[in-house]
């Protein structure tokens, strides 16, 4: 298993931006495909962005396609998070997740395919 904490969440205004960062311990990242989901209350946890080990492929929700960008720095056991032109629609609870694989360049955008998440990390978005 990996250990995932996130950080960099916090109350910014409708048009702004924000970074993620999830700092990942206890096993080799380089072999965990990584990504985002997010909930906001009263709704299902959503999958908001997903990075294959080969940290070439990835993939969004729609909703934030365009908006935010998935990254890794292997170097740093970290994968990020840049959320841009951000909406109230935004506003929800963020879960780093990972998952160990074999493939290099697969993605999952499902959550159970993630078995290890963090405690989340609160995004607020004021209109």
């Amino acid at each position: 298993q990996v250990q995932l904490v996130e950080s960099g969440g916090g109350l910014v205004q409708a048009g702004g931006s924000l970074r993620l960062s999830c700092a990942a311990s206890g096993r080799t990242f380089s072999t965990y495909a990584m990504g985002w989901f997010r909930q906001a209350p009263g709704k299902e946890r959503e999958f908001v962005a997903g990075i294959a080990r080969s940290g070439t492929n990835t993939a969004y929700g729609d909703s934030v396609k365009g908006r935010f960008t998935i990254s890794r720095d292997n170097a740093k056991n970290t994968v990020y998070l840049q959320m841009n032109r951000l909406m109230p629609d935004d506003t929800a609870v963020y879960y780093c997740v990972g998952r160990n694989m074999q493939l290099f360049h697969v993605i999952y955008t499902n959550r159970e395919s993630y078995g290890d998440w963090g405690r989340g990390t609160q995004v607020t978005v004021s209109s």
